[in-house]
């Protein structure tokens, strides 16, 4: 048996709407012929918005297919502008002899140091190892480990003991 293509809401929306009004102008005219232009020409500039708004607006999907083929210093560079956006004002480390901090955010007082990781596979324990000296080093407030990946179960149970912020690929599609 062939499956069948789930209908998109918008799209359900957009024929419920041309229907409405294609209903209200075969009502007050009683010109079916009205009616039904009214119906597609409803449907199409609704269509149309719909296409102009995806073109206008940058996709998360597509935007994490972005980050993935970005470098290590592309994506904390990427970060930096992405903290900006949600208020931080934020500093990027040298790339070498950075104490274990790739960025430096600051927002309401407080100081966060960022450990970077943009990897394929599962971030391992190294990277929630290489972040926690930076908070004495920095004198931050809280450490955070940013990936487009997700972590190991170790890297997991020491970020947890060490009160250590992961933001994983799930959070992250949400800053996005």
């Amino acid at each position: 048996m062939a499956r069948r293509k789930k209908t998109s809401t918008t799209a359900t929306l957009a024929q419920g709407a041309s229907l409405i009004v294609a209903g209200i102008v075969l009502w007050q005219t009683g010109d079916f012929i009205q009616g039904l232009v009214a119906f597609f020409g409803v449907f199409i500039g609704l269509a149309l918005a719909l296409l102009l708004w995806r073109m206008l607006t940058p996709s998360k999907r597509r935007s994490l297919s972005e980050i993935d083929a970005m470098t290590g210093r592309e994506f904390e560079e990427f970060l930096g502008e992405m903290f900006k956006r949600h208020g931080y004002k934020t500093k990027v480390t040298s790339a070498s002899g950075d104490y274990g901090a790739d960025l430096i955010l600051h927002k309401d007082g407080q100081k966060i140091v960022v450990q970077a990781k943009r990897y394929k596979n599962n971030v391992g324990i190294r990277a929630v190892q290489e972040i926690i000296p930076a908070v004495a080093y920095y004198k931050a407030d809280v450490a955070w480990v940013v990936t487009n990946s997700y972590l190991t179960k170790q890297a997991q149970n020491l970020a947890d003991s060490n009160d250590v912020v992961i933001i994983d690929r799930e959070q992250l599609i949400k800053w996005l």
